[in-house]
C-alpha cells in the first residue's frame, strides 16, 4: 500500500505543471463603481482610463457604452438588461468599441443590433466583425451615380429615380405607406442581385413581423438582413441600430456587390437621441435636441456610396423614412434630413385619403441624382410624364369651379385622369422594367384615352401576365438592357393594341 510520501511525490509534477501553464503573472484591469442607475443610462466614477465610445462591462454581462466624459465621471448608454444592476456595483473597462458580426451568414436572419438571432435560428456564426462606427469613403474613393437601383413602383422609376449610391428620404405623415413604398423596393430585388438591410427602430413586433414575413412570401428574403429594436427594447440599443445595419450593409459594398439599406425611422432614432442626451445632461437646443442631432444623421447617411472601380465599384444606396406632423416639412428634423439627403419621396395624406396609393406628392418629391441612371427607354418615355401629370392637376382644381371645358382642355384631363390610374399601384405588387415601360408606351401613344378608368385597371392588373405569355423573350430583353428598339416597341404595342381593345361579350350580342 503506498505511503503519503509516495502520493505526495506522484502529484507534484503534475501540480507543477499544471501551474507553469496557468501563465500567472501581473495583469492591469480597469474597475469602476456603478454610481447612478435608470431609465437606459448610468453613471460610472473610477474609470479615468476610459475613451469615447469604449464599451464597459456591467455585472450579468450587461454591456454599456461611454459616451459623456466627465472630470469625475463617465455617463454610459446601457444596452442590455438593467434589472439585475443597482449602485455601488463594480464595473469593468473593456478597451473595445461595439463591434457587430458581418458576412454571408447573416443573410436571411433577423438579428438585434449586437447582432443576437432573434428568429429562433442557429447562432449567428460571427467569425468576422466590424466596428459600428467606421468613417464614409472619401470623396476620391467614391464614383458617380450611373446605375438605376429600381423599385418597381412606377411612380418612382419614371419621375423620381433612384440610382445605386444615392440617399433617398421617404417622408410623410403617419400611416401613409412610407414603409410599403420601401418594402416594395425591396421585393423588386428579386428581380436584381441587391442585398437588402431593413433596419426597424422603436416599431411595433406586429409591424416587424409583418415587414419579415411579406418578404419572405413575395421578395429575395435569402439575400436579405432584418436589424431589429423594438419599441420595448432598451434604448441603447435602437440607438445603436442603424449604425449596425450600415455595418453589415457596407460588408457587401466594400465586396464589389450592391446594397440597399432601408431605415425605418430616423424621426425615432432622433427621438431617442433626444431622451438619452436629456437624462446625461447635455445642452438642450432646438425642440430640446442635442447640438449634434444633425451630426449623427450626417455621419450615418454619408456612409451611402457608389466605390470608384478601383475601389471595388460596390454601392450601398440608402432609403431612410422620415415622419413629419400634419405634413410640416419644415420642422427641425425634417428639414436636417432633406438637406442631408439627395432627395425625397413625399407621401401626402389627403392624397392617400382619397385613395392615391402610393400617395406620392409630384410637386414636392424630387431625386436630385436618379435621372441620370434612368434606363434609356424609360427616360425617353417618362420625359414628359411628370410636367403632363402636373398640369392635369392644375387643370383639374379649375374645372371644379365650373365653366365650359374646350375640346383641348377636355382632353387633357381626360388624358391626365388615365396618367393617375396607372400611377395608382396595389401593395407588395411591384412591376417589372418591362411592364413600366409597356404602360408608358400606352400612354405616350394614348392607347388608354378611349377606356374607361375601371377598363385601365383592368387592363394594369393583367398586363404582367398577358405580356410574359405574348412576349417573354421581349420582356426578359427589356429587364436586362433597358432598351427599346424599333422591333420590340412594335411588338409591345400590337400586344398592348389587342389587350386594350373594347372585348364584346357574347351572351350580351346574342
Amino acid at each position: 500500500m503506498p505511503t503519503l510520501g509516495d502520493r505526495v511525490a506522484g502529484w507534484l509534477p503534475g501540480a507543477r505543471a499544471r501551474l507553469t501553464g496557468a501563465g500567472a503573472g501581473p495583469r492591469l484591469e480597469q474597475i469602476g463603481r456603478l454610481e447612478q442607475l435608470g431609465d437606459g443610462i448610468a453613471m460610472v466614477s473610477g474609470l479615468p482610463a476610459t475613451r469615447s465610445n469604449e464599451l464597459l462591462r456591467f455585472p450579468g454581462d450587461t454591456m454599456g457604452l461611454a459616451t459623456n466624459l466627465y472630470p469625475d465621471s463617465i455617463g454610459c448608454i446601457l444596452l442590455g438588461d438593467t434589472t439585475h444592476l443597482s449602485a455601488g456595483q463594480r464595473v469593468h473597462g473593456t478597451g473595445s468599441v461595439v463591434r457587430v458580426p458581418v458576412g454571408e451568414s447573416l443573410l436571411g436572419r433577423v438579428l438585434d443590433p449586437l447582432g443576437k438571432q432573434l428568429d429562433g435560428g442557429p447562432p449567428i456564426d460571427a467569425h468576422r466583425l466590424e466596428d459600428i462606427e467606421r468613417p464614409a469613403p472619401a470623396i476620391i474613393d467614391r464614383a458617380e451615380v450611373t446605375r438605376a437601383l429600381l423599385t418597381g413602383v412606377l411612380t418612382v422609376d419614371a419621375m423620381f429615380p433612384l440610382g445605386r449610391g444615392q440617399r433617398e428620404l421617404i417622408i410623410g405623415d403617419r400611416s401613409t405607406g412610407k414603409t410599403a413604398l420601401a418594402i416594395d423596393a425591396i421585393i423588386n430585388q428579386r428581380r436584381s442581385d441587391v442585398i437588402c438591410v431593413y433596419v426597424a427602430i422603436g416599431q411595433k413586433s406586429s409591424s416587424i413581423q409583418q415587414v419579415v414575413e411579406a418578404v419572405r412570401k413575395y421578395g429575395p428574403y435569402a439575400r436579405c438582413i432584418f436589424v431589429v429594436a423594438e419599441a420595448d427594447a432598451p434604448a441603447g440599443l435602437q440607438w445603436l441600430a442603424p449604425y449596425a445595419g450600415m455595418t453589415m450593409a457596407e460588408y457587401f459594398r466594400d465586396q464589389g456587390r450592391d446594397a440597399l439599406i432601408v431605415i425605418d425611422d430616423l424621426t425615432k432614432h432622433a427621438a431617442i437621441h433626444r431622451q438619452l442626451a436629456l437624462l446625461l445632461r447635455q445642452p438642450a437646443g432646438r425642440e430640446a435636441y442635442p447640438g449634434d442631432v444633425f451630426y449623427i444623421h450626417a455621419r450615418l447617411l454619408e456612409r451611402a456610396a457608389q466605390l470608384a472601380p478601383e475601389k471595388g465599384g460596390g454601392s450601398l444606396t440608402a432609403l431612410p423614412i422620415a415622419e413629419t406632423q400634419a405634413g410640416n416639412l419644415s420642422a427641425y428634423i425634417p428639414t436636417n434630413l432633406i438637406s442631408i439627403t439627395d432627395g425625397q419621396i413625399y407621401l401626402d395624406a389627403k392624397l392617400f385619403y382619397e385613395g392615391q396609393k402610393p400617395p406620392v406628392d409630384v410637386g414636392r418629391s424630387v431625386s436630385r441624382v436618379g435621372g441620370k441612371t434612368q434606363p434609356p427607354a424609360l427616360r425617353a418615355l417618362a420625359e414628359s410624364l411628370r410636367l403632363d401629370y402636373a398640369q392635369f392637376l392644375e387643370l383639374e382644381v379649375f374645372t371644379r369651379f365650373g365653366g365650359v371645358l374646350g375640346e383641348r382642355t377636355r382632353q387633357a384631363i381626360e388624358h391626365g385622369r388615365r396618367i393617375r390610374a396607372l400611377l395608382g399601384q396595389q401593395q407588395y405588387a411591384p412591376h417589372g422594367l418591362g411592364v413600366e415601360l409597356a404602360l408608358l408606351l400606352a400612354l405616350d401613344r394614348k392607347l388608354l384615352d378611349g377606356l374607361e378608368l375601371v377598363q385601365v385597371a383592368g387592363l394594369k392588373a393583367r398586363l404582367a401576365a398577358e405580356l410574359e405569355g405574348r412576349t417573354p423573350e421581349v420582356m426578359a430583353a427589356l429587364q436586362q438592357a433597358g432598351k427599346l428598339d424599333s422591333s420590340e416597341q412594335s411588338a409591345l404595342l400590337a400586344a398592348i393594341t389587342e389587350l386594350s381593345a373594347p372585348r364584346i361579350d357574347p351572351v350580351a350580342v346574342g
